[in-house]
């Protein structure tokens, strides 16, 4: 019988201590004690809130008999729909449905990205929980690149720069999101211009999460695609903009240019996933032919988070929390610096104990930035997802409201109410360890 020692030798000795993703985690156990009953302000997890929209759940319905395997890369209809698309809002031209690889979410394509390119890997910090642990399963050592309140929470060129000539002779892949996981921040052209510049210089590639693309609270998200079409990867998919993340469809577009990757991934999906699942397939067409009537579904969502966003944005900007205001997507990323002081008299020193604390005594679920986002332990930040309300709801009041009449504070207060209490809770907690320290 073996020992648990020999158990453990059989797992890479740095996956030992290999955990279920942060958020995934804390979603399951705060999901699981609200089914038993404790009301709690869940804004710890970024699952939209809006219903699926209701023409691709037709669609769905009349192929949901489809049970063949689909061409690994995904059905030539849905891809020529993929490119049409983002030709439509993007004003990208320069692709073909044979550059489209479509599979069961994107993190299965950014992993597989991950686990055959020959390189360097490199992450901006603060970063989307999954990148940096898709590294270790892919045994690579990412570059950290470290980002500032001050400068945004952007990559800096010039920076990155510096960081990409120490390693002249290797292999570069930059990972970008844009709107970012968790700070909500947007990158505006001379900013990508400028990025791109800097890869162009070191032959670098980049992989660009656009899954918030038409969540840009002003209309204006801008692809770096457009800029360095020959060396970026864009990824998109259903799970953000699209509402149906439980649908599990995600895409990546290469260029011309990496057609080696390209065809090397596609392999490697036909060895590990095989296809996307078909009914979705189908499904998502309805999607991305993109029509008025889509148009119109995506514009109220998109204005109703926008909403809310600055709803919570000025309400814990008014107690001296430190945020970038966001520009799209779900999330912002409140620093709480400014009550450490109270904190640390009641023994509270980072932010994994903060979060405790505010979950403890106001019923808030917020996930500590720390080190599942690259940040410093000690650091009193959190990403914050603002959509813990009644999506069906808001999105019926916003409709019959209509595109042409703006929605207001009482609108917020009224039809994203778990929303507005959640942040009036996280504001009182802030205030009372204020008052202890005056």
């Amino acid at each position: 019988m073996m020992s648990t020692n020999n158990y453990q030798s059989l797992v890479r000795e740095e996956l030992l201590k290999y955990g279920v993703a942060t958020n995934m985690g804390l979603n399951e156990v705060i999901k699981e004690r609200i089914a038993n009953g404790e009301a709690i302000f869940h804004m710890a997890f970024g699952q939209s809130p809006f219903p699926v929209y209701e023409q691709a759940i037709e669609k769905l319905k009349d192929h949901a008999g489809e049970n063949d395997y689909l061409p690994v890369a995904g059905i030539k209809e849905l891809r020529l729909a993929i490119v049409e698309f983002h030709k439509r809002v993007d004003g990208i031209f320069n692709i073909s449905p044979d550059d489209v690889i479509i599979g069961p979410g994107t993190k299965q394509l950014s992993f597989l990205l991950q686990e055959v390119f020959n390189g360097d890997i490199y992450i901006l910090s603060p970063s989307w929980t999954t990148y940096k642990p898709q590294s270790v399963l892919a045994h690579k050592d990412p570059v950290v690149l470290n980002t500032s309140f001050e400068q945004g929470w952007k990559v800096d060129p010039n920076e990155l720069d510096e960081k990409f000539s120490e390693n002249k002779h290797r292999n570069k892949l930059l990972i970008l999101i844009n709107p970012d996981n968790p700070t909500g921040v947007a990158y505006t052209p001379e900013e990508n211009r400028r990025i791109a510049d800097v890869c162009r210089k070191h032959q670098a590639l980049v992989l660009s999460d656009e899954i918030y693309s038409l969540l840009n609270f002003d209309n204006a998200h801008d692809s770096l695609f457009k800029h360095y079409p020959e060396g970026t990867i864009l990824q998109n998919g259903l799970s953000k903009w699209a509402s149906a993340g439980g649908w599990r469809l995600g895409y990546h577009i290469y260029p011309s240019q990496l057609s080696s990757i390209r065809n090397t991934i596609r392999s490697s999906a036909s060895q590990t996933y095989s296809c996307a699942p078909a009914p979705v397939q189908f499904g998502a067409l309805e999607y991305f032919r993109f029509d008025d009537e889509c148009r119109q579904y995506v514009a109220h969502c998109n204005r109703i988070l926008k909403a809310v966003s600055e709803f919570v944005f000025r309400e814990l900007t008014s107690v001296g929390v430190k945020i970038a205001q966001p520009k799209g997507g779900f999330y912002m990323m409140p620093d709480f610096e400014v009550i450490r002081e109270s904190l640390q008299k009641r023994g509270i020193a980072t932010g994994k104990e903060m979060q405790e604390a505010l979950l403890k005594e106001s019923s808030v679920a917020l996930l500590a930035c720390g080190p599942a986002f690259l940040r410093p332990e000690r650091e009193l930040s959190f990403r914050l997802c603002y959509i813990n309300f009644d999506g069906r709801k808001a999105l019926e009041e916003s409709r019959r409201l209509g595109l042409n009449c703006e929605i207001n504070e009482e609108f917020i207060r009224i039809n994203c109410k778990n929303t507005v209490d959640g942040v009036c809770a996280i504001k009182e907690w802030t205030l009372k360890h204020l008052n202890q320290q005056q």
